[in-house]
């Protein structure tokens, strides 16, 4: 029997309880411990952690190469400082032994320090590190929070859901047999996502999907799939890491108070949506893992989960309604 693939959810700030510290991806990390093979053990075994204090080398981080992990999950909500020069230096060896690699950040200059980072790190744009080269898009697309300046794409609301549009030809990560047109179909939305984009010169990454922004209807990309090569593992970046927190997948789970944007529900009415995401997390975590899933299996994958929508997306009823 093989182990359990060790998955390694980060965050780049300490455990700051007022901020999107780790326990804020509970949902998450718990949809992903709850996935299990044919004979019903567990695929995954996973690890949640915030960084230690900024301005040293993180103790896991900085000897990531080292450790038993085979994936890192990187939430970059740090406001520039939240990775040392050493961590860097080890992330970047641990991806160069095959190893998977999630860098995923938000508006603005937020998770910025993921600039640092190379390779996957050079497909997130901010607004004073690392521009879009793509100089029309960078124009004020969130009109509500006026004080976020670009990027800062309107996907609808936190709770709510987008519709994405997976490109030809159809990476792995957006197959889902049980949709009518067996692709991921849904992720999450966020009023203010960021901005991913292929690095010019590496042929190793090409955007996967994208949106359509709320506000402005601005077309923008919301994934970039690192295929794995001889330089290093396979890699993704993700516009937001709102894709993933459990304030967007379920409001009720509450979110820091400087959120000041009012909540959608959406995706608490949408079992499809609600559906569409499971199938995405699982994806990811197989194709970092270098061993998506079988089509033969895709239907007791289905039937999974299935079993834990409401473990994944507990109900919560928003305000007013019944």
């Amino acid at each position: 029997m093989p182990r359990p693939i060790r998955i390694l959810l980060q965050t780049t700030i300490p455990p700051i309880a007022d901020d999107w510290n780790i326990a804020r991806f509970s949902m998450l990390r718990d949809h992903l411990a709850g996935l299990t093979d044919d004979d019903g053990a567990p695929l995954y075994e996973v690890t949640a952690r915030d960084r230690t204090a900024p301005g040293a080398p993180d103790p896991v981080l900085s000897t990531l190469d080292e450790s038993g992990y085979d994936q890192l999950w990187l939430f970059a909500v740090d406001t520039g400082d939240g990775l040392h020069e050493a961590d860097c230096a080890a992330i970047g060896r641990f991806r160069s032994k095959g190893r998977g690699l999630l860098v995923t950040r938000d508006h603005m200059d937020l998770g910025s320090s993921v600039c640092t980072l190379g390779g996957v790190g050079n497909a997130h744009f901010f607004h004073s590190k690392n521009l879009d080269p793509d100089a029309a898009r960078r124009t004020i697309d969130d009109r509500e929070t006026a004080y976020i300046l670009w990027p800062n794409y309107h996907s609808g609301a936190n709770g709510d859901f987008q519709a994405i549009e997976a490109a030809d030809p159809l990476h792995p990560l957006l197959r889902d047999p049980s949709a009518p047109d067996g692709r991921i179909r849904y992720l999450p939305a966020h009023p203010h996502e960021g901005a991913v984009g292929a690095p010019a010169g590496d042929p190793t990454a090409r955007v996967i999907a994208t949106g359509v922004s709320q506000a402005s209807g601005n077309r923008f990309n919301l994934i970039v799939a690192f295929e794995p090569s001889a330089d290093g593992g396979p890699g993704v970046a993700q516009s937001t890491f709102h894709h993933f927190a459990d304030y967007n997948w379920d409001p009720a789970a509450g979110a820091p108070s400087f959120v000041s944007e009012a909540p959608g529900y959406g995706l608490a009415q949408s079992p499809a949506a609600q559906r569409s995401i499971r199938r995405y997390v699982a994806n990811l975590a197989s194709w970092l893992a270098g061993r998506l899933r079988d089509e033969d299996r895709d239907d007791r994958l289905d039937r999974e989960l299935d079993e834990a929508l409401d473990e994944s997306f507990p109900a919560s009823d928003p305000p007013g309604l019944a």
